[in-house]
């Protein structure tokens, strides 16, 4: 199934002198540059009324571009009526607030129950959009804000800010172990050499960005305000996880239950039952695809992240430690 596209436009005067990849990249910036390059080669663009296939040829400005191209709908999933927790939505963008044990997007085992197909069932339309507007994503048990593009301008847009690394998203998490001070780990992320399902700080891995900074200290655990710069798989988990504090809960990567020494047994039972790794995307900022407008967003910590933290707070009291 396919949809088709339409276009006209001039290019400007500026223009001139470019190549027309890159001045149809400026004219038509809502789409990228890899798709408009593709449809240059296939010839589906028009330079004053004449198929042009390349790329590289000069423009004198002013020239009438037309398009006519057909984008091929990737998404082909089931719409699910699947709640969603809904912070913002306008004509362009979603931001949801996910739970804990929503899978993102179907795959291998997970071909339904899905964010996506969740999306799919509140916004219909967005089966003309690559993987449903889906741009990043959480892990299944990570709580927390998620953007997702409405059109494929909007998707253009958001996908161009994360690759520019103007997104804003910080994280709340409660890590094993008492640290100091805060810092930053750049430590390239590849898939775990022999553990398949899980990732690893590797050597030629992909750049992988992480900043922290500790927002209370407890008897032998920390809670945590992390800001990404880049959005690999497990990235904070793995991270953490290589400077041995991994997050509580977190059991693949080391984040079994270590209570305090001398702890209660309300407290020994609450770390017991923290089954899931406990991390929460808690702040978004982006600018708007549309009208600019720089756009803050915020979730709070969820009731599982909050008891825990009472927990630790209280057993931190209890034995004479300021955890602030």
């Amino acid at each position: 199934m396919k949809e088709t596209v339409s276009l006209s436009g001039h290019l400007t005067e500026s223009a001139m002198g470019k190549r027309l990849d890159q001045a149809i990249a400026e004219r038509f910036s809502e789409y990228s540059r890899s798709r408009l390059k593709e449809w240059l080669l296939d010839g589906c663009i028009k330079v004053n009324g004449q198929v042009v296939t390349k790329a590289r040829e000069k423009v004198l400005g002013n020239e009438l571009v037309e398009i006519d191209a057909e984008i091929e709908i990737q998404v082909r999933h089931e719409a699910e009526d699947i709640a969603l927790d809904i912070v913002y939505e306008d004509e362009d963008i979603l931001v949801i607030n996910k739970p804990a044990g929503l899978v993102v997007h179907p795959g291998a085992g997970n071909k339904q129950g899905t964010l996506l197909n969740a999306l799919l069932h509140h916004c219909p339309d967005l089966e003309n959009v690559p993987r449903a507007g889906i741009v990043h994503r959480l892990d299944k048990d990570t709580t927390g804000l998620m953007v997702v593009a409405k059109n494929l301008p909007a998707q253009t847009s958001l996908v161009a800010q994360l690759q520019d690394k103007t997104v804003t998203r910080e994280y709340e998490a409660v890590v094993n172990g008492t640290l100091a001070a805060g810092g930053l780990v750049d430590a390239p992320i590849a898939r775990h050499p022999s553990k398949r399902t899980l990732m690893a700080v590797v050597e030629g891995g992909k750049d992988a960005v992480t900043h922290y900074r500790v927002a209370e200290r407890f008897r032998a655990h920390t809670r945590l305000r992390l800001r990404l710069e880049t959005g690999r798989t497990h990235q904070i988990r793995v991270h953490m996880s290589s400077l041995k504090y991994p997050l509580v809960g977190d059991w693949g990567y080391g984040g079994v239950v270590r209570p305090p020494k001398g702890a209660s047994e309300t407290l020994i039972e609450g770390l017991r039952a923290f089954r899931r790794q406990a991390l929460h995307a808690t702040i978004l900022e982006l600018e708007h695809p549309r009208t600019s407008e720089w756009m803050q967003f915020q979730a709070d910590i969820p009731e599982d992240m909050q008891t825990l933290n009472a927990l630790l707070r209280e057993d931190a009291n209890e034995h004479g430690v300021d955890s602030y």
